[in-house]
């Protein structure tokens, strides 16, 4: 996918029953499906059946099966509540008659409130920082396959890493920054830019769990995937302007890595936060 278009083109669910939603799949480097793909998919799927008076505040979600790219996937979503301020849905993603994926999304009315948040960190603006392309033909050659492969395929998001760490280079401290943003201008639709920033929530999560690992890993073939993922939509954005990702592993144990992020806009705005716990396993 080279630009935003071919994700919002993902994005595009055929309706074919009351509820019931299907979605196809392209490939990040691997013959599994995506994480943030099915997320933002099942988010899409979810957003059919809200009024549209109803923003998305929160998501929570597991990972429960690998996906098969080459196969349809279903979507089944179930009107759990519609309340006076909020709409509940649960979902459900389906391949060969299983759950691969189920999550779980709440919706508001906006209403008026208390409003407060924690600093922006002070980081280096994107405009002076390289982006991934540049970044993996300068050091390609010294990162794991794998990873490479990831790297080359071509995203529909831009990411321009502050920090100069790299995951099985060097050891360092599991905490980093990157900027990000859509390849491409974007339609005047919260939802989309929503849906967008779920799928891009899931880059650079287990990958900064690595971080403390990485001259052991670097040795090492390691088996990483999604578990689950959360995230919280505090502010409205558009995803088509720089957000910066700051991320953060607290802890990692029992083969799984845990990680945060909060998301800013320019303006120092948090416009979103991000849990997800993953696995992050040698392969013996």
């Amino acid at each position: 996918m080279r630009d935003i278009q071919s994700l919002l083109d993902l994005l595009q669910l055929e309706a074919i029953e009351e509820n019931i939603f299907r979605g196809q799949s392209r490939s990040v480097g691997s013959h599994r499906v995506f994480g943030g793909q099915v997320l933002a998919q099942s988010l899409q799927a979810a957003m059919h059946t809200v009024t549209e008076e109803r923003v998305l505040h929160s998501l929570h979600a597991y990972f429960i099966l690998p996906g098969d790219i080459n196969l349809p996937i279903i979507f089944d979503v179930e009107r759990t509540r519609d309340g006076g301020s909020f709409t509940t849905r649960r979902i459900k993603a389906i391949q060969k008659g299983r759950t691969i994926f189920n999550m779980a999304a709440s919706f508001q009315k906006k209403q008026e409130g208390f409003n407060h948040q924690i600093s922006m960190p002070n980081v280096a603006s994107p405009e002076g920082l390289v982006n991934w392309d540049t970044l993996v033909k300068k050091f390609g050659d010294k990162l794991p396959a794998g990873i490479r492969k990831f790297l080359e395929i071509d995203h529909p998001i831009e990411f321009r890493p502050v920090e100069r760490v790299y995951p099985m280079l060097s050891d360092s401290r599991p905490v980093r920054h990157v900027w990000m943003k859509a390849k491409g201008q974007m339609p005047d639709d919260l939802r989309l830019h929503q849906s967008a920033l779920a799928y891009a929530s899931d880059y650079n999560l287990l990958t900064t769990a690595l971080l403390p690992h990485g001259a052991k890993a670097m040795n090492t073939q390691i088996q990483l995937a999604s578990l689950d993922h959360a995230m919280w939509f505090h502010r409205d954005f558009r995803f088509d302007d720089w957000l910066l990702y700051a991320l953060d592993s607290p802890s990692g144990s029992n083969a799984r890595g845990f990680t945060r992020g909060s998301i800013y806009d320019q303006e120092g705005r948090l416009i979103a936060s991000v849990v997800q716990e993953g696995l992050m396993r040698p392969v013996v």
